[in-house]
């Protein structure tokens, strides 16, 4: 039987599969917080309090003094930091055993991992993404005097923070070679792929889309965030030359540019919205017949968009521009669960597009194979079991080592 572990699980975004697990180890007899950012924009999962939550669970959502300044790197730099000394605070007020932290930008990760040292907790970096890829594409162009210097300072934190982890799992085996070849062992190491909160998608999968069910247009909906790991002109343009509906509920500059652009070339047919909340989520999603996933080529291996997940559990065909090398692409095929085109190949992906609005029966037979590999690889029960499993080798180690 495992012991039960104050754990503090960190998701600076609030996705829905994070606070998931949270839930399930605390179901285990784990006494469990939560702590994610109230002020960082980006779509939510279910991370109000619920009547059947166990009685050792809670979730505390942090907010800054001030609005988030995304746009400003220096500004952003400061609230990361901000944000990091937030949970902190409630790492010193938990105590916790064991330290798990997702999502958290290296700055907020620093500050992180030295309050889990400073109180004697176990600290798991959970790798998402590999930032210092990210701003090492960025920075040197956004300040050519100082961006390179700035991006390595970055590299050398990250993979600094990588190894002086406890345990790094990782959502992807791409991440794995950069991991080796920057000093992490092998046995530290643990690839466990993200999932998606099955049971809360499957209404949309029982459910007909609103094409099927009158006299609505085929209608793709690209639900989350737009940022620069994102090419929203692939939208513009398809909604251009094909008569489907195309709506994008996201937030944000991008978001609002693109909505400006559409209305300046009289493109109706494509609606930017609000992001969606995760109870409606289920719903909006169910309504289309086509699910938009997307990330450029310069976020490679890096970068893995957790939506396409959601998409599978959704029973629709994912339309994907994603790079070759990417995880969410090679579940795509290995599902057999969508149409996948390169992000430079506009003509790709409109033509996908206009392949999966003219055939029924292909968006039918895509979206149930999608909604199959949910059921097979997304249980949380097995899930929580590896995660459990690496907690309590963190202690193993240490009764070998005395």
């Amino acid at each position: 039987m495992v012991r039960a572990r104050r754990i503090l699980v960190h998701d600076y975004s609030g996705h829905p599969f994070q606070v998931q697990l949270a839930r399930s180890l605390a179901r285990r007899g784990h006494e469990v917080l939560h702590v994610y950012s109230e002020s960082f924009q980006t779509p939510k999962g279910d991370l109000a309090a619920r009547p059947d939550d166990p009685s050792g669970f809670r979730i505390a959502g942090l907010s800054l003094s001030e609005p988030f300044q995304k746009s400003s790197f220096l500004k952003r730099r400061a609230q990361e930091i901000e944000f990091g000394r937030l949970v902190a605070a409630e790492i010193r007020r938990f105590q916790p055993d064991i330290v798990l932290s997702a999502n958290a930008p290296l700055d907020t990760q620093a500050v992180i991992h030295k309050a889990a040292r400073a109180c004697g907790a176990r600290f798991v970096f959970w790798l998402q993404d590999i930032y210092s890829e990210a701003i090492g594409r960025f920075l040197p162009a956004a300040f050519p005097l100082i961006g390179n210097a700035v991006a390595r300072r970055y590299q050398r934190l990250e993979f600094g923070l990588l190894r002086a982890s406890d345990h790094v799992v990782a959502i992807t085996d791409d991440f794995v070679p950069y991991l080796l070849v920057n000093g992490i062992t092998p046995d530290r190491i643990s690839v466990i792929e993200n999932w998606a909160p099955l049971e809360d998608m499957c209404l949309a999968q029982r459910a007909a889309s609103e094409s099927e069910s009158g006299n609505s247009p085929i209608r793709a909906i690209y639900a989350g965030t737009l940022g620069y790991k994102h090419n929203p002109d692939l939208l513009l343009q398809a909604a251009k030359v094909l008569p489907i509906a195309i709506d994008v509920h996201s937030e944000g500059a991008i978001a609002e540019s693109l909505a400006r652009r559409a209305a300046a070339e009289g493109i109706t047919n494509l609606r930017v919205k609000p992001w969606v909340p995760f109870a409606d989520l289920p719903d909006v999603l169910g309504s289309a017949d086509i699910l938009v996933a997307m990330i450029e080529e310069g976020a490679g291996a890096f970068c893995v968009p957790s939506k396409v997940l959601t998409y599978f559990g959704c029973g629709r065909p994912v339309l994907a521009s994603v790079p070759r090398n990417n995880l969410a692409r090679r579940l795509i095929e290995r599902a057999d669960a969508g149409l996948a085109s390169d992000p430079d190949d506009a003509a790709g992906f409109i033509g996908n597009l206009r392949k999966l609005a003219d055939d029924a029966g292909l968006r039918r037979r895509l979206g149930s194979n999608g909604h199959a590999y949910a059921r097979a690889h997304f249980a949380i029960e097995p899930i929580t079991d590896r995660f459990e499993a690496i907690f309590a080798g963190l202690y193993q180690m240490e009764k070998q080592a005395i």
